[in-house]
């Protein structure tokens, strides 16, 4: 675990002359444009897939946040925590709302805190995550728009509620396995496999999930952690430049393999499609139940929390199932 945290921080300090590196890209959404593709959204799209949904069972697509879930602790980052800030014991001993000690016996107050890294659990990145020479998304530099309590540009706070046509794409399945196998790199040709066996294709704007089957070992923190698959640079311009994805999340906690790849180019593949391509990520999202009922195409619902100034933000997502298009508008 520690030779891939030293992978990914190499991958960030090698690589060819400046001149040579591709650069955060400008939007063309406009100058003061935070979001990137999440732009894509409008009213009319979010109404068409309001009006699909076949109604029946909600998909929770969060995980649980707890003590002992995986982290970026190998990255020096802190894990999850949770404490109580007040117990109906010691609340009636200190008599903290000074009511009376017989009044706190009675009502039991309790209150708690937590801690964490906001890229813990099911999350989404903000823009301002991964960045190419000091510039995030559409420009904006660390010098001018990063302050001490967070980014003045790109943070979580700008992340819009997303209501989206969601697409599974179970490369774990279509490879015959439950789990993809460590450090696997997810190419184009699984992705295009995976689609074709699901019947499934995909259009501009959609929130495409990639399922490697890791989310079974969510409860093994260190075997969650080590040696992920996931995604490559091919197939990370594959959903984008040629299948116009909006969102991209994975069952994971990196979307992308590890160790990452270090191609010519040099970009892994965050900084490709948050620096380059304005594209939002998921990671941790629970695609078992959708997986074990077949449901590969579902309105993706999600609010992040507003945070501001932050790299990402805790979601708790849903799925809800679609009617095929031919029967949309039937009763």
């Amino acid at each position: 675990m520690r030779l891939t945290a030293l992978a990914l921080a190499v991958a960030l300090v090698a690589g060819p002359a400046l001149a040579d590196r591709p650069q955060a890209a400008s939007s063309p959404w406009g100058p003061d444009d935070q979001i990137g593709r999440l732009n894509l959204m409008t009213e009319a799209s979010r109404a068409a897939v309001l009006a699909r949904i076949a109604g029946g069972r909600v998909y929770d697509l969060g995980v649980e946040y707890h003590k002992d879930m995986p982290s970026w602790a190998l990255l020096g980052d802190p894990t999850y925590q949770m404490w109580m800030t007040h117990t109906p014991r010691g609340t009636a001993v200190d008599n903290v709302l000074d009511l009376g000690r017989a009044m706190h016996e009675r009502v039991s107050y309790s209150g708690d805190a937590v801690l964490m890294y906001t890229h813990t659990g099911t999350h989404i990145d903000a823009l301002s995550h991964f960045g190419l020479d000091g510039r995030i998304w559409n420009g904006f530099h660390a010098d001018q728009h990063q302050g001490d309590v967070g980014w003045k540009k790109g943070g979580a706070e700008q992340i819009p509620p997303i209501v989206a046509r969601g697409v599974l794409i179970d490369v774990a399945a279509f490879k015959g396995v439950e789990v993809l196998p460590e450090s696997y790199r997810i190419l184009p040709a699984d992705l295009e496999g995976a689609l074709a066996r699901q019947g499934v294709a995909l259009a501009t704007g959609d929130a495409v999930f990639i399922r490697t089957g890791r989310m079974r070992h969510i409860d093994d923190a260190r075997r969650f952690m080590d040696r992920p698959p996931g995604i490559g640079l091919a197939a990370a311009r594959w959903l984008v430049e040629g299948q116009g994805a909006m969102l991209i999340g994975a069952d994971n906690l990196s979307l992308e393999v590890f160790p990452v790849e270090t191609p010519e180019n040099w970009v892994p593949v965050h900084t490709y499609l948050e620096a380059e391509q304005g594209v939002a990520i998921m990671e941790v999202v629970d695609l078992e139940a959708l997986a074990r009922d077949r449901v590969y195409e579902f309105a993706f619902i999600g609010a992040s929390l507003k945070l501001r100034g932050a790299s990402g933000a805790p979601m708790r997502p849903i799925a809800l199932p679609l009617r095929p298009i031919a029967s949309a508008a039937s009763p």
